[in-house]
């Protein structure tokens, strides 16, 4: 690894995540950042370069991390093309259900391999990553990780890499499901009769209003939840729809263990 502050980082994939961990990684002041993607789209810091591929990389570029923020079904025919980099480098996949061993045998035996999960609050500095680490990976390139993941919010390891199918589903996916929300509230409100401007401002406010009550709250969901549900009142009136037999509580449980199967089909 250079032994300059800021790490040399190989960026795979500019799309939206690869583009929040860019963002991240610039407001850290990590400014030697190079980006791949083969449609070349304009980079998120103009200063930072895109090529088209693996072979329009500079002979003497060695980089401390190689980050894959690309779609796990391209992974068979993109990872092999870094293989070199392999026994220097530190490499980051971001990819869903892409495993640690998975992983090695497309880069090298002697690769040193983080898998990570985060969700697209990063775009905003909001986001939560959780990542495990292979056996190869060193306690510096383990802190390099950290470093890098961290750039968009909230960060934490788990040791059992099965547990990163359960963050997949649970905060990977979760922010798809609190904007279902958003959408539903807005439609039933529609649907009762409020305009549809009003409609959208109240769901959307609600869900961001109810979100940040509960960053600030020492208090766990359930008891703001509690707090809100007067006894014999509306909103224990509708509770009650929702925590029914086969509603929400069900309901949640079974959307997670689906992401997970999924998140568990991708490994291949």
């Amino acid at each position: 690894m250079n032994t300059s502050a800021a790490p040399s980082i190989l960026l795979v994939g500019l799309g939206r995540m690869g583009g929040a961990l860019l963002g991240g990684w610039r407001e850290k002041g990590y400014d030697r950042v190079l980006a791949v993607d083969p449609v070349l789209p304009p980079s998120p810091a103009p200063e930072v370069p895109v090529v088209a591929g693996a072979e329009a990389l500079p002979g003497d570029f060695h980089p401390d991390a190689v980050v894959f923020a690309v779609k796990p079904q391209q992974a068979d025919a993109v990872l092999p093309q870094y293989r070199r980099f392999a026994g220097s480098a530190l490499f980051v996949s971001i990819m869903a259900g892409r495993t640690i061993g998975g992983l090695v045998r497309q880069l090298g035996e002697v690769a040193a391999v983080v898998r990570a999960m985060p969700n697209t609050p990063a775009a905003i500095g909001q986001g939560v990553t959780v990542a495990c680490a292979g056996g190869r990976v060193s306690a510096r390139q383990r802190a390099l990780a950290e470093s890098l993941l961290s750039a968009t919010g909230a960060f934490a390891w788990v040791e059992d890499e099965a547990l990163l199918d359960v963050v997949t589903a649970v905060s990977g996916g979760g922010p798809a499901y609190v904007f279902l929300l958003a959408e539903l509230l807005e439609r039933a409100a529609a649907a009762q009769g409020i305009e549809p401007g009003l409609a959208r401002l109240m769901a959307r406010q609600t869900v961001i209003g109810s979100g940040a009550l509960l960053a600030a709250s020492e208090e766990d969901a359930a008891a703001l939840r509690r707090a809100v549900t007067s006894p014999k009142g509306t909103t224990e009136r509708a509770l009650a729809v929702l925590m029914e037999e086969h509603a929400w509580p069900e309901e949640i449980m079974e959307a997670v263990v689906a992401a997970m199967t999924r998140s568990r089909e991708l490994a291949g």
